[in-house]
């Protein structure tokens, strides 16, 4: 493939690109930039054909990242972080913003976001302290509640006092199977809940990714063979690519450019099952001071999903 300076690429190529890999298909991707399904079919194809590879698989369930998708999927979120990031200076040079900014994240979160929306903030208001609480989804709720934290980053399906709290949803990541090239079901291009059920499985325990699978298995009428849960996402890894197990999980934890893409293969499932939302969350009715709202922002700026309700 030929070098990605010698290409033409537009913003709003990156855009609907990633507004597809959140959305899991063209038409909610469509319904989420608000364009026709048609004019960002054209504009994938577009993009697909100037970089001279396939970025996604396409199917009757969706849209699914190829290796070579998800390596433009990091390099499109950070050229659009950039973007973001830079028509942001004026506005926090203006306002010189100063105070606190008192901020509960989940474990899965402060993996996997939280330090690239923080540094992305910190640089445009660096007189703003933050200071970090990482609790559990269910801890976090209380201290929301409680005034204790601002806001919260976590893994925000199924609240347990929903009226209490303002959700705007990050991401949404769909979940496929993990299993070793070894493992039997590996001959299989996808799998249904059925083959995962009577294979052994080791279940993260986590940030309420174990709740959301649990409530699909019982609406399947499906009891899975849970040889571990655990909630080491490192010990499930290694469990998986030795073959000992399998592993539903959302997609966001699967990093194919590292050791994972070595040890571990995926597979869609047939079924369609709810999506891991990873969302901001603060108490309804919070009286939001400057520094809670320029956080909003920067997130909007970094989250297609936010940003088409900002």
């Amino acid at each position: 493939m030929a070098s990605l300076s010698h290409r033409h690429f537009t913003l709003k190529q990156f855009r609907y690109f990633l507004a597809i890999c959140e959305a899991g298909s063209v038409a909610a991707a469509a319904r989420m930039v608000n364009i026709a399904q048609s004019a960002l079919t054209k504009s994938i194809l577009e993009l697909e054909d100037s970089l001279g590879t396939a970025l996604f698989e396409r199917s009757s369930r969706g849209m699914v990242l190829t290796q070579a998708g998800y390596r433009f999927q990091a390099s499109a979120q950070k050229v659009l972080g950039a973007v973001a990031e830079a028509s942001m200076i004026h506005r926090g040079d203006a306002q010189n913003l100063q105070g606190v900014l008192s901020i509960g994240v989940s474990s899965l979160v402060a993996g996997y976001y939280l330090a690239d929306l923080f540094a992305r903030f910190q640089r445009s208001h660096p007189s703003v302290r933050i200071e970090v609480v990482e609790e559990t989804p269910q801890f976090l709720e209380h201290l929301l509640i409680n005034g204790e934290v601002d806001l919260a980053m976590m893994v925000s399906n199924d609240l347990g006092n929903p009226q209490a709290l303002v959700v705007e949803t990050l991401t949404r990541s769909n979940s496929r199977v993990w299993m070793s090239s070894s493992h039997p079901l590996a001959q299989a291009s996808d799998l249904s809940l059925s083959d995962c059920a009577a294979v052994p499985q080791i279940m993260l325990q986590v940030d309420r990714i174990d709740a959301v699978l649990r409530a699909v298995w019982s609406r399947y009428k499906l009891l899975p063979d849970v040889m571990l849960r655990t909630s080491s996402l490192e010990a499930l890894r290694s469990l998986v690519g030795l073959g000992a197990g399998i592993a539903i999980l959302p997609d966001f934890l699967y990093r194919p450019w590292t050791l994972d893409n070595e040890h571990i293969e995926v597979r869609n499932l047939r079924e369609s099952i709810p999506t891991v939302d990873v969302g901001l969350v603060w108490r309804r009715g919070l009286r939001n001071r400057t520094v809670v709202d320029e956080f909003i922002a920067v997130a909007r700026e970094k989250s297609p999903l936010l940003k088409r309700s900002a």
